[in-house]
């Protein structure tokens, strides 16, 4: 718990001075926040720096293919209510990001961790978390990572005896099997829209049975656990059948499955769903995602879709045709550089609405959309897709990297 001894070593001590100061160089040389490079020049000095920041905290870790960031962001504004948080708020989620994310909490009591897919056992090992959430598993970056059954596994491996409260989305099977290898699971009716990856058993490999929203594999039995906690239109349903009211200020039905599972990870350390749902409201946009800026005197609406689940899910929140809309996908390291996830998104969607590609692989998305039967301009920049557009604000999906490079553009 937070208030005890200080755990930082002599070592350790300069290992966060050093890291502070090559990320406060960093800053200052327009590269960025600094929290990785940071966060490695720390490690670097003193491997054993994550595990000695976390010693004070009660840990909750979430990970995701989607929604980990935004979930993220909810926790902590929920367990602001019961003490101080340190979080990575910016999404820097691999090892060198949360270290240097803990870094500067010295003072907190609660550290909300958003983790990376592949890096969850391995950050669960060196923070003895409390609690850890599971939203979802898609695939993703299919260049670098492995696809989600390996990744399941590894879960399921990486949480086997752990003695963190595991908060686990209950409608999606791979965190279902991923899960069930921990012996203390808080199951949450969260909803799965992207169903494409889990339609063979993650369990034996027979076909998933999934009548309305339940499912069940009719070869071994593997079924969807009974939950504790739900999403309920606008309404989560806690344990006891009580339904507390949803009021967020981000759009889309995924975010109020963010703040579902959140409402359960703050029960876990006390924080009734009342409180914890009113402090989420105070969440305006994560990152950037969802804001609205004025550009070139147009509204323009930030949205980030990374993977075929991602843009599913973004695809239902946006403002009805004939709203404009701006596309716009690389493909560089961060983003992964196989671009063959597009063939997956189901374009037909977009119908109706006037749409503009941009982005480095622009030439990718617009071969994807000629077969889609969808009319879209081929543009060189956010600028000249901005002076095409016609009236309304203008929705604008970018992947990751995309995202950032529209962030700078627009003044985000």
């Amino acid at each position: 718990m937070a208030g005890n001894s200080d755990p930082l070593t002599p070592r350790a001590k300069i290992a966060v001075t050093a890291g502070k100061a090559v990320a406060a160089a960093s800053r200052a040389a327009g590269r960025g926040s600094g929290s990785v490079i940071g966060g490695r020049v720390a490690l670097k000095l003193d491997p054993d720096l994550l595990a000695r920041l976390a010693q004070n905290l009660d840990v909750i870790l979430v990970s995701a293919t989607n929604g980990k960031t935004t979930t993220t962001r909810l926790i902590a504004e929920a367990l602001r209510a019961a003490g101080p948080v340190v979080s990575n708020a910016l999404g820097a989620n691999m090892p060198a990001g949360i270290t240097s994310a803990l870094a500067g909490g010295s003072e907190a009591k609660y550290g909300v961790i958003e983790v990376d897919e592949k890096y969850l056992a391995g950050v669960a090992r060196d923070t003895d978390p409390k609690c850890i959430a599971l939203l979802n598993l898609s695939r993703d970056q299919l260049d670098r990572a492995a696809e989600t059954r390996m990744l399941a596994e590894n879960w399921r491996e990486g949480l086997a005896g752990s003695k963190a409260v595991v908060v686990a989305n209950a409608d999606d099977p791979l965190v279902v099997w991923a899960a069930s290898s921990s012996p203390n699971v808080v199951w949450v009716a969260a909803g799965q829209m992207w169903k494409d990856d889990a339609w063979s058993c993650p369990s034996c490999g027979g076909v998933m049975q999934r009548p309305g929203d339940d499912w069940f594999c009719g070869e071994c039995g593997f079924r969807r656990p009974q939950p504790s906690w739900a999403l309920s239109g606008d309404h989560v349903l806690d344990p006891h059948g009580s339904a507390w009211p949803i009021h967020l200020q981000l759009p889309g039905r995924a975010n109020k499955a963010n703040a579902a599972s959140s409402a359960a990870v703050a029960a876990v350390f006390g924080v009734p769903p009342q409180v914890a749902l009113e402090r989420m409201y105070q969440v305006q946009a994560v990152a950037g995602r969802y804001d609205v800026v004025q550009f070139m005197e147009r509204d323009l609406r930030l949205l980030l879709a990374k993977n075929p689940a991602g843009w599913l899910e973004t695809f239902s929140l946006i403002d009805p045709a004939p709203a404009p809309v701006i596309l716009s996908v690389n493909a560089r390291g961060a983003d992964g550089t196989d671009t063959s996830w597009l063939w997956d998104v189901d374009y037909t969607r977009l119908s109706g609405h006037p749409i503009f590609v941009i982005g480095d692989r622009k030439l990718d998305l617009a071969v994807r959309l000629e077969v889609a039967n969808q009319h879209f301009q081929v543009c060189e920049s956010v600028d000249q897709a901005v002076q095409l557009c016609p009236p309304g604000r203008i929705e604008v999906i970018a992947n990751y990297t995309a995202f950032q490079d529209l962030r700078r553009r627009v003044g985000n």
